[in-house]
């Protein structure tokens, strides 16, 4: 643990920007600049209020009195009477709007293709971002999120990663087992853009992450203390889960999720440079306190053994019985190669020994999984205290 006297000097040079060395001198100016631009990429808060009161079932009706109702009526009437209950509810769910749960869900499959397909943590925080900003503007239909989600994180994944790492579309659709067309996604990702402006990246809580670990590793000489990025990426995703930390500040949120783990480490000495930290970015102390108690919460709620994780969630493939069976009695056999024939080439024998490759499948989907069999958090995030 680095000494009092020590920290006391790193910290006494904050106070003066000239003081710091060049590194520590830009990230500063750097915080600054973007706590400065971070309002233009913020969810519009009107639109988060009404997915927060938006409920999940459009009308809750007592259809066993409608039944009761209708049993001495003929079977006909019923089936009519199915149909109606059952158009009339399609039409209030639709028309209810997407409501936090139904988000939540998404950016939990957000989660679970980002995974899979290898994505970083920074596509997946500005696809949740893209579909945030996007729902908080836009009146749009449960039925609609699950091709803007898929879009947000194509349109991020695009933006952040290498052209070879980024899957085909068509592939994207196939394993999310969205319903939707490549063309009905290069329709969405262009009003997506429209909506957003997207002439550049989006400043997030990954952001603000990213230069405070940064920050915090050139002030102090005893880098044990200081938790890993990949432990605060994780939880600051586990964080965007829940619509409820899309309506901070993200220099807030990231801030919050370094303080809480620091206090869940018991580490004073870094506490302290993020104490000083909050003074020289002008952050309220009751807003990073509430916040900061928001983020805890969370980091419970996911620790917990009753959560169920997004990369809890394994990859299933779902195929045909005929193709079960073939896999199944090939699955340890090897294929022999048919004898060449000495004589001269036959018709026929083409014919018969060529293989029917134009089957098609019954059923060929795949559901999203994650990070196939890896732990929601790190390993060490159990772990209360320090290794």
């Amino acid at each position: 643990m680095c000494t009092n006297s020590s920290c006391s000097k790193r910290l006494a040079r904050m106070q003066d920007l000239q003081d710091l060395d060049n590194e520590t001198c830009w990230l500063v100016k750097e915080l600054k600049s973007y706590i400065a631009q971070e309002a233009d990429f913020l969810p519009r808060e009107t639109g988060l209020n009404i997915m927060e009161s938006a409920a999940e079932v459009g009308i809750a009706i007592p259809v066993t009195q409608f039944y009761i109702l209708y049993l001495p009526f003929s079977s006909v009437l019923m089936c009519y009477f199915d149909v109606l209950l059952w158009c009339l509810t399609f039409i209030f769910q639709n028309h209810n709007g997407v409501s936090a749960k139904c988000r939540n869900a998404k950016v939990e499959d957000l989660w679970s293709l980002a995974s899979f397909f290898g994505f970083s943590t920074q596509t997946f925080v500005l696809a949740v971002n893209l579909l945030d900003r996007f729902l908080a503007i836009m009146k749009v239909q449960p039925k609609h999120v699950p091709c803007i989600g898929v879009s947000c994180l194509h349109i991020a994944a695009k933006m952040v990663e290498d052209e070879c790492n980024i899957s085909p579309t068509h592939e994207l659709i196939r394993i999310s087992q969205s319903k939707f067309t490549v063309s009905d996604l290069s329709r969405m990702e262009k009003i997506i853009s429209e909506k957003l402006n997207l002439e550049l990246k989006a400043i997030t809580a990954l952001t603000f992450l990213h230069l405070y670990h940064a920050v915090i590793v050139s002030l102090t000489s005893e880098r044990g203390e200081i938790p890993s990025i990949e432990r605060l990426e994780a939880q600051l995703k586990a964080c965007l889960c829940q619509l409820i930390f899309s309506k901070a500040k993200p220099s807030v949120l990231a801030l919050s999720v370094i303080t809480q783990e620091f206090d869940a480490l018991q580490s004073l000495a870094m506490l302290e440079i993020v104490q000083e930290l909050q003074r020289h970015l002008k952050i309220v102390d009751s807003e990073l306190l509430y916040w900061r108690g928001l983020v805890a919460k969370c980091m419970t709620e996911y620790s917990s053994s009753e959560c169920n994780k997004p990369d809890n969630k394994k990859l299933v493939w779902i195929v045909s019985r005929r193709t079960a069976q073939n896999l199944h009695a090939n699955h340890f056999s090897v294929p022999e190669l048919p004898t060449i024939p000495e004589g001269s080439w036959d018709e026929s024998e083409s014919e018969d020994s060529c293989e029917d490759m134009s089957c098609e499948e019954d059923s060929l989907c795949g559901s999203p999984g994650s990070d196939a069999e890896g732990a929601f958090f790190p390993s060490e995030f159990c772990n209360q205290g320090r290794k």
